[in-house]
């Protein structure tokens, strides 16, 4: 609207054949500023609208990455990234360090908590094998990054991405993407659920949930004025 009027005082002449000497403003220029009014309002719309678009496609292009990239590891070694128990002997990469730190303990289960966050995990006997999941996938060139960096990727929403086994109560290992606003969680829920965050291959708790596996989720709605922790099946 500001911007409408401060055209229309910096054009004056444009407008001088529609009013009088010490007039107000006349129904056409009125009409014009709704006009200009309604292109901006419409323009930054549309280009949240975008915005949010794209980094809804982001966040489904990651499940869709963590899922082949696990498939491709265990594929590759019939082992699973983070759960690898030679590990150390495949990547010189950990060469260096103690081969107890690296390996995971080949149970078939990728051990531990989703957001683990270790500092220098590998350097002593700490890490969960949900950290080693990362380094593994980064040691063996399927994501990039360096084999001994244990961090979680950062979500398009500046959140972490985890991994956890029997997260809420999905059976079987899931990726979960944390701080997600109510409103985009409810999106996500519509386009590729059941639309319940207690339910479903997608599920979801209040970011301040422990989210311990088996334990059901505390939500029964999703609130736009809430962050969840979603976690999606694998």
């Amino acid at each position: 609207y500001f911007l409408s009027i401060l055209f229309i005082k910096s054009n004056p002449s444009v407008f001088t054949m529609n009013r009088k000497s010490g007039s107000g403003f006349t129904l056409v220029e009125i009409a014009i500023v709704l006009v200009i009014s309604g292109i901006f309002i419409g323009t930054f719309l549309k280009s949240r609208e975008m915005i949010t678009n794209a980094k809804l496609k982001r966040i489904e292009s990651d499940i869709a990455g963590i899922l082949l990239s696990m498939s491709a590891y265990q594929d590759r070694y019939l082992h699973l990234p983070g759960d690898d128990s030679r590990a150390y002997s495949r990547f010189e990469v950990y060469h260096s360090l103690i081969p107890e730190n690296v390996n995971g303990d080949g149970s078939g289960t990728i051990d531990g908590v989703w957001n683990a966050n270790h500092i220098d995990a590998l350097q002593g006997n700490q890490a969960d094998e949900t950290e080693k999941f990362f380094a593994h996938l980064r040691a063996s060139g399927l994501i990039s990054g360096g084999g001994q960096d244990t961090n979680r990727p950062t979500t398009a929403y500046s959140g972490k991405i985890g991994i956890q086994n029997g997260a809420l109560q999905i059976a079987g290992h899931a990726t979960i993407f944390g701080i997600l606003d109510g409103s985009l969680a409810k999106i996500l829920e519509s386009r590729l659920d059941d639309g319940k965050p207690e339910s479903g291959r997608i599920q979801a708790d209040i970011t301040q949930e422990l989210m311990l596996s088996g334990s059901p989720s505390t939500a029964v709605q999703y609130n736009d004025n809430l962050t969840y922790n979603m976690v999606f099946h694998l």
